[in-house]
């Protein structure tokens, strides 16, 4: 149903194509910010359009944190027009097998945050095993899940 595409200098326009529904941009950054952070943390991380049909229809990056170390799940977002169509736990299937090949270190834990008004995120991240931490900073809380190689 999807697959993930690195980033690159051929989609990265298509990135910043990508729309929020309205009341959502409260709940994930656009990929305008995040690929300035993936360029920044260019040796531990990688982003992806989320890709459907052949069209990128939403965006997420992947990062390792070797201080923890831990893999950390940002900014995972659907285009407006597609939303509710299960691209976004279909994606989430992908990032997760994307980790499980370890591809900046080594380690079985997976975080992300999750905004507090945004319970279907909570939900669909739920679904796939993420637990709260009980971790929280402002307005968001931090969700984890333990993955086997």
């Amino acid at each position: 149903m999807t697959e993930l595409r690195a980033i690159t200098e051929k989609n990265f326009l298509d990135a910043f194509r990508l729309r929020l529904a309205p009341g959502q941009e409260d709940f994930v950054s656009h990929p305008i910010r995040s690929l300035a952070q993936a360029y920044v943390y260019r040796d531990q991380c990688q982003p992806f359009g989320i890709y459907a049909e052949g069209k990128m229809i939403g965006y997420v990056m992947v990062i390792y944190d070797r201080d923890i170390p831990e893999y950390d799940i940002w900014h995972m977002m659907i285009d407006e027009s597609v939303q509710g169509r299960g691209y976004g736990s279909d994606a989430m299937d992908r990032v997760i097998e994307y980790i499980r090949t370890k591809p900046f270190g080594s380690s079985d834990r997976v975080a992300l945050t999750c905004n507090k008004k945004n319970p279907a995120a909570r939900k669909l991240y739920e679904s796939k095993g993420f637990s709260a931490t009980g971790n929280e900073d402002e307005d968001e809380i931090e969700l984890a899940l333990t993955i086997s190689s």
